[in-house]
């Protein structure tokens, strides 16, 4: 067995439990949550998410720009970010134009974007070791 291969099984195990274990807590979930709800701080939530997203894509663009292997974290972080976005901009976002506005920035801009950070990440990976 290779170096460090144990503790990879041990980790890759952790996770397949805890995935298990979200399964019984996404049903008490869909269950017990109310469909709407009031959020103090639901601007400040959002502009500090969109202010983390923005450092994400400039820190992915500078180390894109320097050929850093740490791009693969952070295109792989923003990428990830994206597609939260979009997906809580067009499910909170109310019918009519406010959701037209959401699908529009998820089709053009959020997604596709998130698809190109782990496009980068993939090359990346591969090719700055």
């Amino acid at each position: 067995m290779a170096p460090g291969t144990r503790t990879f099984r041990l980790v890759g195990a952790a996770f397949a439990v805890a995935a298990a274990a979200m399964v019984p807590w996404l049903a008490i979930l869909s269950r017990t949550l109310p469909s709407s709800a009031r959020a103090h701080n639901w601007s400040l939530a959002w502009v500090g998410f969109d202010v983390l997203l923005a450092l994400g894509l400039a820190a992915t663009g500078w180390l894109a720009w320097r050929r850093h292997r740490g791009v693969v974290v952070t295109a792989t972080a923003t990428a990830t970010m994206l597609v939260i976005d979009a997906w809580f901009d067009v499910l909170t976002s109310a019918p009519g134009g406010d959701l037209d506005q959401a699908l529009l920035l998820a089709g053009c801009c959020e997604l596709p974007v998130a698809a190109g950070c782990l496009a980068l990440g993939i090359v990346a990976a591969r090719r700055l070791r």
